[in-house]
């Protein structure tokens, strides 16, 4: 069933109001109807779909070894299951235009996006600033055209892919964010694990809410908001953690 353009309308501006820099909302990285409720029970009031962790529930490949298709019905599977703001990882965009993201993501009941910088369709590839920022501010019409303030988290994956050199490194990221922040974006994620200087660092230069990725069985809950984080979420970390607790579950029957 399709949600209503104004429900979703309020789940958009929910999602946006609870980026706060230095008070972060804590969106778990969830892939089916089961994760997602076990997370909304526990108290979350958004979550975001990872599509590597979907994607180990299929069967499938990180980087885009599912459809955009194959998402979006994990993804209406979800919002059927729940009823809060629903953000999605839809990695680079699998080869589909900035209007059918958009499109297919309301269709399912979604109201926020994370986008990345390796074109995992064309050998992986970084898109140049200048091309990330395009296509945040296509995504951007898009959803204004769409009438739905859909929440877009423009990530670069300048840190885990090590390109360039380490020294400016940090200042080629926050370059590349602040272009896509002018494109439009809401929040902003270089994905990695940082040292306290570096995040504080890119919080301070970044021009909007830093998405901050943790280890949910390890990091301090307390420790993001001091270092200016404004979101924090899993990556594949909790499927990961909840993975090796059935491990050892299972463990007790094979011995």
């Amino acid at each position: 069933m399709t949600t209503p353009t104004d429900t979703l309308r309020g789940y958009a501006d929910t999602l946006l109001a609870l980026h706060q820099p230095g008070n972060p909302v804590v969106l778990p990285t969830v892939w089916d109807a089961w994760s997602a409720k076990l997370a909304v029970d526990a108290g979350f009031s958004a979550l975001t779909v990872g599509s590597h962790p979907v994607s180990d529930s299929i069967g499938k490949p990180d980087n885009e070894g599912l459809t955009f298709d194959d998402l979006l019905t994990r993804v209406a599977q979800i919002t059927a299951a729940v009823d809060v703001p629903i953000s999605v990882d839809i990695e680079s965009g699998y080869g589909e235009t900035a209007q059918r993201l958009i499109t297919g993501l309301l269709d399912a009941g979604a109201v926020g996006l994370n986008i990345e910088d390796t074109v995992h369709s064309e050998g992986g590839r970084l898109r140049t600033s200048t091309e990330h920022a395009e296509l945040v501010g296509e995504l951007r019409k898009s959803a204004d055209d769409a009438g739905v303030h859909v929440v877009v988290n423009a990530r670069t994956d300048l840190f885990i892919r090590n390109d360039g050199d380490d020294s400016d490194r940090v200042e080629r990221v926050i370059a590349r964010l602040n272009e896509a922040a002018d494109a439009g974006a809401d929040s902003l994620y270089p994905v990695g694990r940082h040292d306290p200087d570096t995040q504080r660092r890119l919080t301070g230069e970044l021009r909007l809410p830093v998405n901050a990725i943790a280890l949910p069985g390890v990091d301090d809950p307390a420790s993001f908001g001091p270092l200016g984080v404004g979101r924090i979420s899993f990556g594949p970390f909790l499927q990961g953690a909840l993975a090796g607790h059935a491990t050892t579950l299972l463990g007790r029957w094979t011995d």
